[in-house]
């Protein structure tokens, strides 16, 4: 494959942080991620959050969910951890000891709006921030950081996921003030706002850096949700590496080039039918073709 991508700087850094495999590593030295979300009507986000994060390399997943939603995420792979948890009255105090055991959470994909749920994922919120806990926040998880901005203000270490619509109400739309609004985050998060160029903000230097375009005219749904699982996998080996350069920033590059570059290789087998199954299928080759070490 020959693209501009590859000659990007940041995705040489991303291929340094992915681990090599070796025989002597064990059961999640390669990640194990969380994912927060779910409900009734949204199954599918969860799950394609969570089973992008095994694909791109997580050892384990867990997704934590309401009861309503937990049998349908289950049926949809045995590879998952699904805990029925999220609604239930006693959430937090059987959600918290699972924190300690996962490297990097991801809130928000198919979350709702409920406002007992809600309720409790601002509380996780809170224990995260405490356990210094890597955080990405996508979809409704956004919401909620829209309604309470504090939750994330100098929170070290969160990433925000913002779509077009969902950057704005979070930072408004005019673009000349954006890295100002930046400010009401305080230092330490990183922001990708998604779109034609995925843009990547760090509130703490006020750099931003635009990602170059890719994938195709077809906009599928649950595409965001791939993104935010391949990101938790590649943040957290980002934070392992410890490279001089900021993980988030590595991290969010590596997540955007991989979901443009399968939606790319999807598109072109499916054209107009494809959807985000077909762009999971693709995660193996674009790994191997961006990332993977390669012998000389």
């Amino acid at each position: 494959m020959s693209t501009e991508n590859n000659k990007s700087p940041l995705l040489e850094r991303a291929r340094n942080v992915v681990p090599h495999l070796e025989t002597d590593r064990h059961k999640g030295q390669a990640g194990r991620i969380g994912i927060v979300g779910g409900s009734l009507e949204y199954t599918g986000a969860p799950y394609f959050a969570a089973i992008s994060a095994l694909k791109v390399g997580a050892d384990l997943v867990h997704v934590f969910c309401p009861e309503a939603a937990a049998q349908v995420i289950k049926s949809y792979s045995p590879e998952l951890i699904v805990h029925p948890l999220l609604d239930s009255n006693n959430a937090i105090i059987q959600i918290e000891p699972w924190l300690e055991r996962l490297h990097v959470l991801v809130i928000g994909p198919g979350l709702g709006r409920n406002r007992q749920i809600l309720q409790t994922v601002a509380e996780l919120i809170k224990i995260c921030r405490q356990l210094q806990k890597p955080l990405i926040i996508d979809a409704d998880g956004l919401f909620l950081i829209t309604q309470d901005i504090s939750l994330v203000k100098d929170y070290y270490g969160v990433i925000l996921t913002p779509n077009a619509i969902e950057f704005c109400r979070l930072f408004g739309k005019d673009r000349d003030q954006i890295m100002m609004s930046l400010g009401r985050l305080g230092a330490g998060a990183t922001v990708i706002e998604k779109g034609l160029n995925d843009r990547i903000y760090d509130s703490l230097t006020l750099e931003k850096y635009e990602c170059p375009q890719g994938g195709s005219g077809r906009r599928c749904g649950g595409q965001g949700d791939l993104l935010a699982g391949a990101l938790a996998t590649f943040y957290y080996w980002a934070l392992e590496s410890k490279q001089e350069i900021s993980p988030a920033m590595v991290a969010c590059f590596a997540a955007s080039t991989l979901t443009k570059t399968c939606n790319k290789y999807a598109f072109k087998q499916k054209g107009r039918s494809m959807t985000c199954s077909d762009m999971i299928d693709q995660i193996h080759p674009v790994f191997d073709d961006l990332f993977e070490h390669k012998k000389d």
